[in-house]
């Protein structure tokens, strides 16, 4: 996966002058998972499936959304270890690559870094549901 950051503006004319940065990256979403469980159980079953999984998700990453706002960082890392398994298993490869990164920060106790790839796994999460429907869609 290639990360690609372009600066949006000028370089900063002095130290305290911000730069926004743009990291447009994909979604990495392997289909294979997807294809064998519809082979396995048809389209219908499937779906509810996925349904189910891509809601498991979701509450997970509120209770996460949750805990960050709280300072409750014990109880974030079973939930981003949890979601990064399940990820693995649909093929939301970034999803679950992000949760681990989510993980590691929390051992690392490592807050600012925290938040960001939080935000991170929403971003992927929400690409990712996207990603599912169209490919069912095919």
């Amino acid at each position: 996966m290639e990360h690609i950051i372009q600066l949006e503006t000028a370089a900063p004319s002095r130290p305290s002058d911000v730069i926004a940065l743009r990291c447009p990256y994909g979604t990495n979403f392997d289909p294979l998972p997807l294809q064998t469980l519809t082979q396995n159980h048809g389209e219908v079953e499937t779906e509810v499936i996925i349904c189910g999984v891509l809601e498991d998700i979701a509450t997970r990453l509120d209770l996460l959304q949750s805990e960050l706002a709280q300072s409750g960082f014990d109880k974030m890392i079973q939930p981003a270890r949890r979601i990064g398994q399940i990820g693995d298993q649909i093929g939301l490869t970034e999803v679950s690559i992000a949760a681990r990164h989510v993980a590691t920060c929390l051992e690392q106790a490592d807050g600012v870094a925290l938040e960001a790839t939080v935000a991170r796994l929403e971003r992927a999460f929400d690409i990712a549901v996207s990603d599912v429907w169209n490919f069912r869609d095919m």
